[in-house]
């Protein structure tokens, strides 16, 4: 039996800026509490206000620095601020192994500043199923800003665009970025490219092999496209992450004036449903195993057992 659930008073918390219930509710949503529903009904209201931003690269960039400074950058703006830090899971427990990150600690009294790790619990998009939930929460919490940031294991990091209003994509001199880029097809997910540690030696041919690799992109397209800047930074040093913020808000109008950001966030609503109703579907039908040892016999098709399992007749 679990602990009843004050949602209401607990969302009336959260919305008067108090942590423990933004906390708590995000603690609900990974949880997949019973009161979930009830949850998502009464954050509904207050949501559409927070601009999701997503940063992703790979290991080694400078993501959590990059974060840390932007943290700063937006507050010296005078914004609610909530981080979300997607970690790699523990294999034993599912939590996430970094916690709440230590280079994020400059915040930590900040009321401004709400921060949560989340673990990827194994899904292979690096974002955790709770994700878009959890920025459901924040957004009704009266937070403007979202800041996520993923783990940057590999390809499969482009699933940020799915939740995230503007995409960054950070890079490093040195780190063979260029030629990754192309591979993983960062050019189509980033909005906004950022080469960090840009003291370093090999900064400006980075940048370069961006901006050219973008021209090549453009030349494919048709109508209207936002062209994604490549801004400079160190992130370690605060430098640079005033011209960032700003190629964000140049986006957001971007996106505005064009009807992009209704698109964006409609593709995400979409996908939030569907995988809400996935999930249900499959607790609803359990275990599939008598269909799969079926199958494996030959005694049925893998598309004559979905039909019994759509159909709820599995004794067929």
């Amino acid at each position: 039996m679990g602990t009843a659930v004050d949602v209401t008073g607990l969302v009336d918390r959260a919305r008067d800026g108090e942590p423990r219930a933004v906390a708590r509710l995000i603690s609900l949503v990974e949880q997949a509490s019973s009161s979930l529903p009830e949850v998502a009904a009464a954050l509904a209201p207050h949501t559409g206000n927070a601009q999701v931003i997503g940063l992703t690269g790979a290991p080694g960039v400078g993501k959590s620095t990059s974060t840390n400074a932007l943290v700063r950058a937006f507050r010296a703006e005078g914004k609610r601020v909530a981080v979300i830090a997607v970690d790699p899971s523990s294999p034993f427990s599912g939590g996430a192994l970094l916690g709440d990150r230590v280079r994020m600690g400059d915040h930590a009294t900040d009321p401004g500043v709400f921060i949560r790790s989340m673990a990827t619990r194994g899904h292979l998009g690096g974002l955790s199923w709770a994700t878009p939930q959890a920025l459901r929460v924040l957004d009704a919490a009266g937070f403007d800003v979202v800041l996520v940031e993923t783990v940057g294991v590999g390809q499969s990091e482009v699933e940020i665009v799915a939740l995230a209003d503007t995409t960054i994509v950070l890079l490093a001199p040195g780190m063979g970025d260029g030629i990754q880029a192309a591979k993983a097809g960062i050019l189509e997910i980033a909005d906004v490219f950022v080469v960090n540690k840009a003291d370093r030696d090999g900064a400006d041919q980075t940048a370069r092999d961006l901006k050219y690799m973008i021209s090549l992109g453009r030349r494919d397209r048709s109508g209207p496209a936002w062209r994604p800047p490549v801004v400079k930074t160190v992130a370690a040093r605060q430098e640079g992450l005033d011209r960032v913020v700003e190629a964000i808000a140049e986006h957001h109008s971007w996106m505005t004036a064009h009807g992009e950001l209704l698109e964006r966030r409609l593709r995400r609503a979409g996908a939030e449903i569907e995988a809400i109703a996935v999930e249900r579907v499959r607790t609803r039908f359990g275990p599939v195993d008598d269909l799969a040892r079926r199958v494996v016999s030959g005694e049925l098709d893998p598309f004559a057992a979905a039909d019994l399992l759509i159909s709820g007749n599995l004794r067929s």
